[in-house]
């Protein structure tokens, strides 16, 4: 049945967007079905939207539809699988018409447009527009060269996400039955299967380095294997043994950069009758050596002071420093600046099994949930705004921030303020614990709001940890709330948003268009990247 409902999903998307013929590329991310479309002009954006189990669209630079955490993984394998059919059912192309012998076609009819009719549609027009002029203005600000590499640096490790949480579950799971003392003989398995992933992350990213930089993902691999080889031991660099997993994630991401690099130019200068053979054995020894007489000591100390550095950020100044990060998170995301996180985060997970920095960020969405309930209650008479916020409340809660802050907050200017405050003081509190030394991270990145919670870990036990979280997530609802509902609406806002429609057979009606805004036009207009604030 649940099968049948995401193949119905996928085929209710896919002549949407233009078809199978329309599309380049199909991935899926945490939350969106990420596609490369041929042709912008054959999407209907609207009809996508009203589909039940579309949440919104966003366009970067690919067409994102966003579908939730958990339906996006299992709508996406139907979507490619009517996608591959429609493709191998597909006729020839028809031969182009002579255009010396074919005749224009007709005229279209002039549409009648009645004064209801355009009453309505200037209502729900006027947000649609401020949401155009925010897309345009965010992906602009979205294509310089220094976001598109951080982009590219995303998708490295986006793809490793779903392994994260699921090892990093386990690996709680591994830390309650060890302090309750239950099961003994399955601890150590789970040990291994908690631990074996991150063991060997440095192989996947350098497998998925190569992939995204154009070079050949198994050598990407092979030469970041080098960096948690155990043999890795018995050899000194700058004066010092080197020890496996030295340099980690960065250390491998600076290999394959380089592999990528040895690689193109091989394929250059080499004779393509020696292009097999010669190509990837220089790119392996070339790459290899540097690895291991440069990138790894270079890698790992940096990756060394990231590490000391966050841990003594909030040591010291946990609660100034998780006001400034929970506040600025979402402005972040809004210009793309959130992808630098992701090598960061990855390498404290690594260093010490959790980062310190994602549940301070997570205190974002809070503030915004906070801010759309808010919303809600200050704007009674407004339909679609309340229509809206029930719709994304429950992902809000859950984490996927991206219908509220791009359906509702961000459009109407203040709101989207108030929640940036609501995440400050939320992160501020978790940072102030973290300064009294009770330490809240996550074993995995990706998840946020409620969904995070199987993932905190931290220096005390369990229970101390899961209750500073949900203390840090009650204080960013509370403080979204109180400062959206007596802060985030002028008067002339409460009076344009709060107005009752007047009946549409009216003379005032026909006259005088209702100029409210509508959110509903664009639930999701412009998001960078999955922001797992949500």
């Amino acid at each position: 049945m649940t099968e049948d409902k995401n193949r119905a999903t996928a085929a209710a998307i896919l002549p949407l967007v233009g078809g199978a013929s329309n599309l380049t590329s199909i991935a899926h991310c945490m939350t969106r079905l990420r596609l490369g479309i041929q042709d912008r002009s054959l999407v209907q954006d609207d009809a996508l939207k009203a589909l039940p189990a579309v949440m919104g669209v966003v366009e970067d630079d690919t067409y994102q539809i966003v579908l939730g955490p958990g339906a996006v993984a299992r709508v996406t394998p139907e979507f490619e699988r009517l996608v591959e059919e429609a493709r191998a059912t597909a006729p020839a192309p028809a031969p182009a018409p002579d255009p010396a012998t074919t005749s224009p076609p007709p005229p279209a009819p002039t549409p009648t447009t009645t004064p209801a009719t355009a009453q309505s549609a200037t209502a729900e027009g006027d947000l649609a527009s401020q949401g155009a002029a925010l897309k345009a203005r965010q992906k602009a600000r979205n294509a310089t060269p220094f976001k598109l590499f951080l982009r590219r640096i995303a998708n490295i490790f986006v793809p490793l996400i779903p392994a994260l949480i699921g090892c990093g579950i386990v690996a709680g799971i591994n830390g309650l039955l060890t302090n309750l003392g239950w099961l003994p003989s399955v601890v150590p398995a789970l040990a291994a299967i908690a631990a074996g992933f991150m063991s060997l992350i440095a192989v996947f990213v350098g497998y998925n380095t190569a992939k995204e930089f154009g070079g050949t993902p198994i050598l990407g691999g092979a030469v970041a294997a080098v960096i948690v080889f155990p043999g890795i031991a018995d050899i000194t660099a700058f004066g010092q043994k080197l020890s496996p997993g030295q340099g980690g994630v960065l250390g491998a991401l600076a290999a394959a950069l380089l592999a990528v690099q040895v690689e193109k130019r091989c394929r250059k200068a080499v004779p393509q009758a020696l292009d097999v053979l010669l190509t990837p054995t220089l790119t392996v020894l070339i790459t290899g050596l540097v690895t291991i007489f440069g990138l790894m000591y270079v890698a790992g100390e940096i990756s060394t002071a990231i590490g000391s550095f966050a841990n003594a950020l909030l040591a010291h100044g946990g609660a100034l420093a998780g006001f400034i990060l929970g506040g600025l998170f979402l402005p972040l995301v809004m210009l793309g600046l959130h992808q630098a996180l992701i090598p960061i985060h990855t390498t404290l997970i690594e260093q010490q099994g959790y980062t310190v920095l994602l549940p301070i960020l997570a205190m974002a969405g809070a503030g915004q949930v906070g801010a759309a309930i808010a919303v809600y209650v200050r704007l009674p008479r407004n339909g679609p705004v309340r229509t809206t916020i029930k719709s994304a409340l429950p992902t809000g809660f859950l984490g996927v921030g991206e219908p509220l802050i791009y359906g509702v907050s961000l459009p109407l200017g203040r709101p989207f303020i108030t929640a940036c405050i609501g995440g400050a003081f939320g992160g501020g509190f978790v940072g102030l614990f973290n300064q009294l030394g009770d330490t809240v991270g996550s074993t995995a990145i990706g998840p946020s709001g409620w969904a995070l919670f199987p993932l905190v870990k931290g220096n005390h036990g369990i229970a101390t940890t899961v209750v500073v979280y949900a203390l840090g997530l009650a204080v960013g609802y509370l403080t979204g709330f109180l400062t959206t509902y007596f802060f985030g609406f002028t008067k002339q806002m409460l009076m344009e948003l709060n107005t009752a429609p007047e009946p549409a057979n009216t003379t005032k009606a026909a006259a005088t268009p209702d100029r409210r805004t509508d959110p509903r036009t664009d639930p999701d207009s412009d998001h960078p990247e999955p922001v797992s604030t949500g």
